[in-house]
């Protein structure tokens, strides 16, 4: 358990806050680089409390800039995106994109008035998909030369999801290798050959054996976890009736992604963005080491589960999840249908917008969770005391942070290391660009 102050500190993320603090010292996904693409290509954003407006200059450059217009906070959203800027339509008061005032049309000609003006604004750059923005002070921080950064763009899919709950529960559930077995128990086993870009569908490593069927038969998997220059390493194994062992492994990456197996082919990375302290977005980067990602088919599976433009989960808190208690006799444990991420929505937002910490009894399996809490406790305690290099990536070279490593394998004679790196160097020497460390 712990304090209400100590579940505040860790889960509030509006400006000056101890876990926003922290977030602002990364790179936070701000929008997918797909929901740009139009006649006018203005997006507003919510992101960590603040209201802010994206938009794409004449240049082909973005900006992201404070939300309410700094005359009188008029809905920058609706300006008119015109002369290389964004233009406020209550007074024509124009911004570009560094958030510069360049011109005041109502003002005394010769007036110089609006170089003392600026709107918030925030450096960004697009990556794998995703539209990325750095709210911190100083300059922002290197890219890591993680796979979904160095793959190229035919090999990386990106999408999103909006969860109705605190940032940190979502992110929680992602480093949680024992949750598999049970939330997403499929009592049927599908055919892995038909089952493209979905999680769990795969088959485990290099055997027959379905990985909704190895899940099911090992529920207890020892769970070890290893600090790392990036966050912390998870290792599950599920010791097998044969004397094998099924090795997965998953990562957190500080400050609130994960990155996880998705295939012996493919990895996901997922980054869980605060919106504001009681919703966030998950951001997916899907990383392919062979063949070329079907973007379009990844893009048609989760728009069945989606709806445009805010990306809101058509299965929801207002309709039970789509619940069907016949479904949970038969076919799944849940009872909600056929995709995990409606599963993990279910299991985080019924915690309440913001899960109550002073009232949980974690266990022996939570060890992942129970540190990763204690390394965001010492990031926060770092930044009050002014040890901001003390923070996870912030003194190395980004370019010679790569992976992480995310795999499932088999160790058939007791060599966990060895298992599951050979499993990642066959893949890594396999795939069709660069993915050597």
């Amino acid at each position: 358990m712990m304090s209400q102050s100590q579940n505040d500190s860790l889960t509030r993320v509006g400006p000056g806050t101890d876990a926003g603090d922290v977030l602002r010292r990364y790179w936070q996904p701000a929008a997918l680089a797909e929901e740009l693409n139009s006649k006018r290509p203005v997006v507003p954003v919510r992101l960590m409390g603040e209201d802010l407006v994206l938009f794409q200059d004449s240049e082909g450059k973005l900006g992201l800039i404070q939300r309410h217009c700094p005359h009188r906070g008029a809905d920058m959203c609706y300006g008119r995106l015109e002369d290389n800027g964004l233009r406020c339509p209550f007074h024509g008061w124009h911004f570009n994109r560094d958030g510069q005032c360049v011109e005041q049309p109502a003002e005394p000609e010769g007036s110089h008035m609006h170089e003392s003006i600026k709107a918030r604004s925030y450096p960004v750059e697009e990556r794998a998909g995703i539209v990325w923005a750095y709210m911190g002070p100083g300059d922002p921080p290197e890219f890591p030369a993680f796979d979904c950064f160095r793959a190229p763009d035919t090999h990386v899919f990106a999408f999103k999801g909006l969860w109705e709950c605190n940032w940190l529960q979502g992110m929680e559930v992602g480093i949680d290798p024992a949750h598999a077995s049970f939330l997403h128990r499929f009592l049927q086993d599908e055919d892995p050959a038909d089952s493209y870009g979905k999680q769990f569908r795969d088959k485990a490593a290099n055997t027959e054996i379905p990985m909704t069927k190895l899940l099911r038969d090992y529920p207890r998997p020892d769970i070890s976890v290893d600090e790392t220059d990036f966050g912390i390493k998870i290792t599950a194994l599920r010791h097998m009736e044969d004397g094998c062992v099924h090795v997965r492994i998953t990562n957190q990456i500080f400050p609130e992604a994960i990155c996880i197996p998705m295939s012996r082919e493919m990895t996901i990375t997922q980054w869980h963005v605060p919106i504001d302290d009681e919703n966030c977005y998950w951001y997916s980067v899907f990383t392919s080491f062979n063949k070329p990602v079907d973007k379009t088919l990844m893009r048609e599976q989760r728009l069945k589960e989606h709806r445009l433009p805010d990306y809101a989960p058509l299965k929801n808190k207002r309709n039970n999840y789509g619940y069907n208690p016949e479904e949970q006799e038969s076919q799944t444990y849940t009872g909600m249908g056929l995709d995990i991420n409606v599963h993990d929505q279910w299991a985080v937002e019924s915690m309440g917008a913001i899960q109550d910490r002073t009232d949980e009894h974690l266990g022996k399996s939570d060890v992942a969770i129970i540190k990763y809490r204690r390394m965001l406790r010492a990031a926060i305690a770092a930044l009050k005391e002014g040890r901001e290099d003390d923070l996870p990536m912030q003194t190395i070279d980004p370019g010679k942070v790569f992976g992480p490593i995310s795999i499932d394998a088999i160790a058939a004679d007791g060599d966990i290391d060895a298992a599951y790196h050979q499993e990642d160097n066959a893949r890594r020497d396999n795939c069709s660009w660069n993915a050597s460390f």
